[in-house]
């Protein structure tokens, strides 16, 4: 099945268990689309890109973030969660260490420090391939690696989500907290891109 037609599969059957509560009143849909509004109000990419910009300037942040990625950006304002609480944890990349991050089993994201989950990152063709040929799709999503670097993939899980905290790019030691986070991107935060 290609990832449109799971796609509408998928939003047909949600489309269907929203009618279902509704017409047995769990669940109104005006309440519904209220509480998903006020979910993901707060959720983009810059709240990653701020965890990541705070970790490259403050060691003692960065230690505490690699260490217990959850806490570390519940003192930045953010959870690592949404509607359940989800363990965060934060994977850095090096001089000899590339990380890339999936869900094989369904598309689990930390939405809140990342934004609405993009839509390749939802497809089976990204979730199966990413992890047999990890290095064939960073080159697709134009990352070229020194043959040197190992690349780890992560998979994300109902319980546990993944944040890749970049490498910092030489020449950025003048820039400030917010600068640094312009340079940050979501595909960075996933390990497609390197920034």
């Amino acid at each position: 099945m290609s990832g449109t037609h799971a796609d509408a599969l998928i939003s047909r059957q949600v489309r269907r268990l929203e009618t279902l509560l509704e017409d047995r009143a769990v669940v109104v849909g005006a309440a519904l689309d209220e509480m998903l509004d006020a979910f993901l109000s707060g959720a983009t990419p810059l709240n990653g890109a701020r965890v990541v910009a705070r970790a490259w300037t403050d060691p003692a942040y960065k230690e505490r973030l690699l260490a217990d990625g959850t806490a570390a950006v519940a003192e930045l304002g953010y959870a690592a969660g949404g509607v359940q609480p989800q363990r965060l944890r934060v994977v850095e990349n090096t001089e000899d260490t590339h990380n890339v991050v999936v869900c094989t089993l369904c598309s689990c994201y930390p939405v809140r420090l990342l934004g609405p989950s993009p839509s390749w990152y939802k497809s089976e063709a990204y979730r199966s391939r990413v992890v047999r040929e990890p290095l064939e799709v960073l080159r697709e999503f134009g990352v070229e690696l020194p043959s040197t670097v190992a690349v780890t993939v992560w998979d994300s899980s109902a319980e546990t989500r993944y944040l890749v905290l970049p490498r910092r790019p030489a020449g950025t030691g003048a820039l400030a907290e917010e600068e640094l986070a312009g340079l940050v991107t979501r595909n960075g935060l996933i390990g497609t891109s390197v920034l």
